[in-house]
């Protein structure tokens, strides 16, 4: 992988093409456009048949010129970099600072191209890819581009693994906002490539990274608990809040209750109220003599609650 720099100090991590892929961009390339050479000549052979000699020379150099030299400068300009060959393979023209290739870029190629592959039959290009760190011909060197793979295969993701189930929730009081992006993603890159590493190298950096983690969250480093899994074990602490933080964020919307946005509820309006029905008297209730209740026996259960 290429680390080129752009303007803004940007470090781009681009593949450059190697001499296979871009052997194969070539060839397609020049079968296209020598079918259309080819045409193009029986069709003058046709129309300049009562020119004279040198009239007919001229119109084949400039037929010459203009299909294998113009044709392949346009189409590089204006696609930004991706011939028909390139386009197959998956490649792409760039500039040295990763940006698109303009006119100029294209001009330099495709008359440096003319020397390096049809004249020389592609010997100079290949001597000239072989010996380039970055896989390139001498029309990218003098036009300062470089050509890349667009059709790059994804990195399989690797998974934090789970921290051990008697660490489950123990840090769920941390206060993990003062830990930085960087030590984050360091610990996940440690965590993912430990069983990878030297036993002694790898403890020593989980000691380092659960040092630096306790310094960033303030309390002390918790006693008994190894640093891979207390790494671990907070590392799952963040995923959980920031999973909770999302379904929050996407649960439903509260509904208002009031202010300029609410919507105003109806008030049924209410009639006058009529006056109330005068009450008979109650006649009073002969006193009821008291009964006698025996107390429950105690059976052992306890009493439902």
């Amino acid at each position: 992988m290429s680390d080129l720099v752009t303007g803004d100090a940007v470090v781009l991590g681009l593949r450059p093409a190697r001499l296979p892929s871009r052997a194969l961009a070539i060839v397609l390339d020049l079968l296209v456009y020598f079918t259309g050479y080819t045409v193009i000549m029986i069709g003058l052979a046709y129309s300049t048949a009562s020119l004279d000699e040198a009239a007919q020379a001229a119109v084949m150099v400039a037929s010459f010129v203009l299909v294998l030299v113009g044709v392949p400068i346009a189409i590089e300009t204006l696609s930004h970099g991706r011939s028909l060959g390139k386009l197959a393979c998956g490649l792409r023209v760039v500039r040295d600072d990763g940006g698109p290739i303009r006119f100029r870029h294209a001009l330099v190629r495709g008359a440096m191209g003319v020397v390096e592959l049809p004249a020389t039959l592609g010997s100079v290009a290949c001597i000239a890819s072989l010996v380039s760190s970055r896989g390139r011909r001498l029309g990218d060197v003098f036009a300062g581009t470089l050509v890349i793979r667009e059709r790059v295969p994804a990195a399989r993701v690797m998974q934090v693994p789970p921290p051990p189930p008697w660490l489950a929730g123990r840090f769920a009081t941390l206060d993990l906002s003062a830990v930085p992006e960087g030590l984050w993603m360091a610990i996940r890159q440690y965590l993912t490539r430990m069983n990878q590493l030297d036993p002694q190298v790898g403890a020593a950096m989980a000691a380092r990274l659960a040092d630096d983690l306790v310094a960033r969250t303030g309390a002390p480093a918790p006693v008994g608990v190894p640093a891979a899994a207390f790494l671990m074990a907070v590392v799952h602490e963040r995923q959980s809040r920031d999973a909770a933080k999302a379904f929050r964020q996407t649960g439903p919307a509260p509904v208002p209750m009031g202010g300029a946005g609410s919507v105003p509820v109806p008030v049924p309006v209410v009639g006058p109220v009529a006056a109330p029905a005068p009450v008979a008297p109650v006649a009073p209730v002969a006193p009821v003599a008291p009964v006698e209740v025996e107390a429950p026996r105690s059976g052992g259960f306890a009493p439902p609650a």
